[in-house]
């Protein structure tokens, strides 16, 4: 009986972190995995291409929040846990050029993930590279995108085949394991999504007024969004029960055979189309349209595209052309002999991963249910195991903060945006996949106080620095060639969507309205010190 148990216990490890086997009745996952990781090296290309324009404004040494000063606060604070509380390379040196590197070799990086070139490898590079950004961002690295990108992009560590240059990978399927961990991300993001409308309590989605407004209170629109806007309520409240459908029913089917999980790409692929096109989510939505691709198989991959291309795809590498006499060589027998310390090192990772995220899900449901925290704690910070919850609460309006800089304290100029709504004549844009941190993090500060988003305040002193770095985030500098500000403010407006016939007539795709003052108002003096020149604002904006 002893030996039977071992032999099950054994057959089960090998079944799960094993390599999958194909057959007619299952059909592989070989060419999903192919276009995922490819499609992953691309979103890592998008986030660290974008970084390169913003990270020294956002964290360098004169950005707005420096990486250098937060993690001495981290070590003077918490000495001995810093580096798991901020599992960062900027540890070993914070300066503007450090900061680049890591950007520039993520670029590398994921540009290789893409040509298929040492994936484990590149995947390796660019989850630590991405995770020293986001674990030393603060305020910046706060998004739900960030902590999908990671889970994914470790998990993938797993998925990924062994090689150097792997081809498709025959020789190497990925294990059930990381191949079903990832359809779980996949199915949480939605899921989650769907409870965390319900759970909280927002009317609008249980009155199917969700959308009516949606399209220009998010983020950052499009102009395709503006179009949607104008739709009549019937369609809004169709996109509010087909958003609730997909995510708390048709994702579902993942779990149910083969026909099904195809019907469920099929309705759900052109549905996160249409997000993409009618809002800037960054690489949000690119990360779950790419993780549903994992619902199909390689029967289905192989009916789509045309032969000469899976030829092309699937040439033999140089690995794969060794003469069979040979296959017995030293990278073989090493790979063999370390076999099980890596099954081992997949197994506690993987089991980390998928209970820490599915006690998540759990308490979500069931938020007494008395689970183990301690594995959750542990992973929180390199965020690889989330929770979700997009949109859960509707935005009801949509505010801009604006800051203005002034020479004599009554003749204010506005600071151009590179991407959020600002001049009412000029069209919302499309941008995703790449991410403009600051215009989107002033997207959440105007629905809060500036008491809770003190980097506007640390923004307008950058300004009145004249700092170059912060002024590389917005589109100019009203003040350059001449003398710099005295004085620099934080101004709100809210704003709407003109109306069809405005547009036509008059060319604005915006209307807006001043409220006041955001944030307090800060001043030069002669001595070259900073001061507060207006500490009270004259108008907070309504929470969500």
């Amino acid at each position: 009986m002893p030996e039977q148990k071992n032999e099950w216990f054994t057959t089960a490890i090998v079944w799960l972190f094993g390599p999958e086997r194909s057959s007619e009745k299952n059909p592989g996952h070989l060419w999903p995995r192919w276009i995922f990781l490819r499609a992953l090296g691309l979103i890592y290309f998008s986030a660290f291409y974008s970084l390169l324009f913003q990270i020294k404004g956002l964290i360098g040494l004169t950005g707005v929040l420096p990486a250098g000063d937060y993690l001495q606060a981290v070590s003077a604070t918490i000495h001995s846990q810093r580096f798991w509380f901020a599992p960062t390379l900027f540890w070993l040196g914070s300066s503007d050029r450090a900061l680049m590197l890591v950007c520039w070799i993520g670029i590398a990086a994921s540009l290789l993930l893409v040509f298929n070139t040492w994936p484990r490898g590149m995947l390796a590079v660019c989850f630590v590279c991405f995770l020293s950004f986001v674990a030393a961002a603060q305020d910046f690295s706060s998004y739900q995108s960030d902590g999908m990108l990671l889970e994914a992009g470790f998990i993938s560590l797993f998925f990924a085949p062994f090689g150097f240059r792997p081809g498709l990978g025959r020789a190497k399927a990925a294990s059930r394991l990381s191949l079903s961990l990832l359809q779980w991300e996949w199915f949480r993001i939605y899921f989650e999504s769907g409870v965390a409308k319900i759970a909280s309590g927002d009317l609008s989605w249980r009155n199917f007024t969700a959308m009516d407004e949606y399209y220009q209170n998010g983020p950052l629109p499009t102009w395709i969004g503006w179009y949607v806007q104008h739709f009549p309520h019937w369609f809004h409240a169709f996109a509010v029960f087909l958003t609730l459908a997909v995510e708390l029913a048709i994702v579902w089917l993942l779990f149910l055979p083969r026909r099904f999980r195809i019907a469920c790409f099929c309705i759900v692929t052109p549905f996160e189309i249409s997000i993409i096109l009618t809002a800037n989510y960054a690489f949000l939505n690119y990360i779950v349209l790419a993780l549903g691709f994992l619902l199909l198989d390689d029967r289905v991959i192989q009916w789509i595209l045309p032969q000469r291309m899976r030829n092309w795809i699937d040439a033999p590498q140089m690995e794969d052309a060794v003469p069979k006499l040979q296959a017995e060589n030293w990278r073989v027998r090493w790979r063999r002999a370390l076999a099980p310390g890596r099954m081992a090192v997949a197994a506690v990772c993987l089991g980390m991963i998928f209970y820490a995220a599915t006690a998540q899900l759990a308490w979500m449901l069931f938020p007494n249910l008395p689970l183990p925290e301690a594995p959750v704690r542990w992973l929180d910070p390199s965020r690889i195991a989330n929770r979700y919850g997009l949109f859960a609460v509707m935005t009801p309006a949509r505010y801009e903060i604006e800051f203005q800089g002034s020479r004599d304290g009554k003749t204010w100029i506005a600071y151009p945006f590179r991407y959020k709504p600002q001049d009412p004549k000029t069209p919302p844009g499309i941008y995703a996949p790449y991410q403009p941190r600051f215009d989107w993090n002033l997207w959440f500060a105007s629905l809060g106080s500036w008491r809770e988003y003190r980097f506007v305040v640390w923004t307008e002193e950058r300004l009145l620095k004249n700092e170059p770095d912060v002024l590389e985030l917005f589109a100019g500098n009203p003040f350059a060639g001449g003398s710099p500000p005295v004085r620099v403010r934080a101004i709100i407006y809210q704003y709407w969507f003109t109306d069809m016939k405005t547009k036509r007539e008059q060319g604005v795709w915006w209307r807006r309205e001043l409220l006041g003052e955001y944030a307090p108002a800060l001043e030069l003096e002669p001595d070259g010190k900073i001061a507060v020149f207006d500490e009270t604002p004259t108008a907070e904006p309504m929470r969500p």
